[in-house]
């Protein structure tokens, strides 16, 4: 069953000795698989494990996990003692050499590049993974769900657009030859005749529309990323549909084709949200 490339997936617990996390997933849809990540300081780390379990459910899309930690501990603040020192010993130098008089106060030292960071309360990798694994397979069974919800949706509305495509077609074929015999007896020689059916021949036109849409029935029921193979199939069935609106003398055969084209349209804004 076809899925759609957008949806929505969060859970959140409590982490020992940590806090309390949040992991939501986005998708949207993208050409690519592309992951996107805004994570807390101090899980850069983790980064390579979170993409996989990510791709190992998602083939196309472009996915945004963002990882929140409520409650965290307040950073250690650390002094750089040693370039304290040596930010001194310059500055009293710099004042005996040009003799300055104002003294060196704490505000100067405290701005002074380096002095003062924050320390980093990080959780060895060991611990904090298994927790957050869970916590993001969890979203992701969320976001996949939404994503399979949308794409059951988009299943029926692509199914019964291809079926409105092919009785358009089957009716097509009998106003047409309808129409060439009518037209056939109101030329009088064999070069109009054979000049007229060159010039407004449709059979093979509609026969590549037939296939086309025949495939693109096909395809909708395979498992896996085809949304790329569906765009490619609607592609080409508009490139036929436009043929035939070039070529076609009808006017109620014209009529058929503009139906046509503009269901092969929808059909084509829809598959962009196929994976």
């Amino acid at each position: 069953m076809i899925q759609s490339m957008t949806g929505f997936g969060s859970r959140e617990d409590e982490v020992a000795a940590c806090g309390r996390i949040s992991v939501e997933l986005r998708s949207s849809n993208h050409k690519f698989l592309e992951v996107v990540f805004h994570l807390p300081d101090g899980f850069l780390s983790l980064e390579d494990k979170i993409k996989k379990e990510i791709e190992a459910e998602i083939k196309r899309g472009r996915v945004t996990c963002v990882i929140n930690i409520i409650g965290t501990k307040t950073p250690n603040v650390s002094i750089n003692k040693a370039l304290v020192r040596n930010y001194i010993a310059t500055l009293r130098n710099i004042k005996e050499q040009f003799r300055i008089k104002d003294d060196i106060s704490i505000d100067t030292l405290m701005h002074l590049p380096g002095v003062l960071s924050l320390g980093e309360n990080r959780l060895p990798e060991h611990n904090l993974w298994p927790r957050l694994k869970i916590l993001v397979n969890n979203a992701l069974d969320d976001l996949m769900k939404m994503r399979q919800k949308e794409g059951r949706a988009l299943f029926g509305f692509l199914k019964n657009r291809a079926e409105a495509l092919r009785a358009n077609l089957a009716i097509i074929k009998i106003k047409f030859k309808k129409a060439i015999k009518e037209k056939l007896k109101h030329l009088d020689t064999e070069e109009e005749r054979s000049s007229f059916l060159k010039d407004s021949d449709i059979t093979e036109e509609l026969e590549r529309l037939a296939f086309h849409i025949g495939n693109f029935k096909n395809k909708l029921s395979k498992n896996g990323p085809i949304g790329k193979e569906l765009d490619f199939i609607a592609q080409e069935m508009q490139r036929e549909a436009n043929t035939l609106a070039a070529k076609t003398f009808e006017a109620t055969i014209s009529a058929r084709v503009v139906q046509m084209k503009s269901q092969i349209e929808k059909i084509r804004e829809q598959v962009q949200n196929i994976e």
